[in-house]
């Protein structure tokens, strides 16, 4: 049976996906971790009756205009669920390294 916590677990982390530059803070996947029955990328996820936690690692900087766009589109998805009057907090638990990597600047190019 799914029930109203995990439908919205669900939702929210559809939305998540569709967010360039963040994706699901969760525990590093190894062999074992490929053997588990369900989502792991559900456990970045924390739903209570006042507060909506969500853990994500950045993907590209700078992040307040991603987080911007995560909260907003994420505050539509609890519209419609229980949970539309709880707080959303979104936090970053690591930003990957290729989102610090500099570009290859123009005028480097010909060097």
């Amino acid at each position: 049976m799914v029930t109203p916590r995990t439908e919205t677990t669900r939702s929210l982390l559809a939305v998540l996906g569709r967010i360039p530059g963040l994706r699901p803070a969760t525990p590093s996947t190894t062999h074992i971790g490929s053997r588990v029955p369900w989502n792991l990328d559900t456990l970045a996820v924390g739903i209570d009756d006042e507060l909506i936690e969500i853990r994500v690692v950045a993907l590209a900087v700078p992040l307040p205009p991603i987080l911007r766009e995560a909260a907003a589109a994420l505050h539509a998805a609890l519209t419609e669920t229980r949970w539309k009057d709880a707080g959303l907090r979104l936090v970053v638990t690591d930003i990957d390294a290729a989102a610090l990597t500099p570009l290859a600047h123009a005028s480097d190019a010909g060097s």
